[in-house]
């Protein structure tokens, strides 16, 4: 199975959790640039190759490489300005791209650099703070009232590098079982399964 037909079944699970996600099934994706996405070098749609690469750098550090590849292996930055770009509303995006510059503000506030500059360590300060913003804000806001842009940048990490073949071969134990049902025995510690 590849990124593709993975990204069309995923969408009708994580639909209701994503902002946007209505859409991608309403607009035409370039589903070849998903499965060949281009280095971080290059700008993709509305960003940059800077934000690109701000991108990725967030994504490592939500899910960094161990044992396995990480979020930046499986090309995650470019998967998500390809989302973003061709598949939200303008208002989402331009929600999007602030909260994008946010990181990078709140970095400056808090260690007097940029994100991309700043160590391992204050990066995952600031990103751990920021999902505790976006976890209370998500259990005070309104229906109507868009997601908290840490929580939309994070699920695009998480939906980018599962639904990678990085994420899918390695990130999780992939058993491929076509055709019957059977059971795997699961030790604590093991990857979760997918297949």
């Amino acid at each position: 199975m590849n990124r593709r037909e993975l990204l069309q079944r995923s969408a009708l699970v994580f639909g209701g959790t994503l902002l946007g996600a209505d859409s991608i099934l309403a607009k035409n994706i370039d589903w070849d640039q998903l499965d060949n996405l281009p280095d971080d070098s290059k700008a993709i749609g509305l960003f940059s190759k800077a934000q690109v690469k701000l991108l990725n750098e967030i994504a490592e550090t939500i899910l960094p490489a161990t044992d396995i590849p990480g979020a930046k292996d499986a090309k995650t930055g470019q998967f998500i300005a390809v989302i973003v770009s061709d598949c939200y509303e303008p208002d989402d995006q331009k929600r999007f791209m602030e909260g994008l510059a946010t990181i990078d503000a709140e970095s400056i506030k808090r260690y007097g650099k940029k994100y991309m500059k700043s160590s391992a360590a204050m990066r995952t300060d600031l990103l751990t703070e920021l999902d505790s913003e976006q976890k209370a804000f998500q259990k005070t806001k309104a229906k109507e009232t868009p997601s908290h842009y840490f929580k939309v940048i994070k699920d695009l990490v998480l939906w980018g590098y599962f639904t990678s073949e990085i994420g899918v071969m390695q990130g999780l134990r992939y058993v491929e079982l076509p055709g019957r049902y059977t059971t795997e025995d699961y030790k604590k510690g093991d990857h979760a399964y997918s297949g």
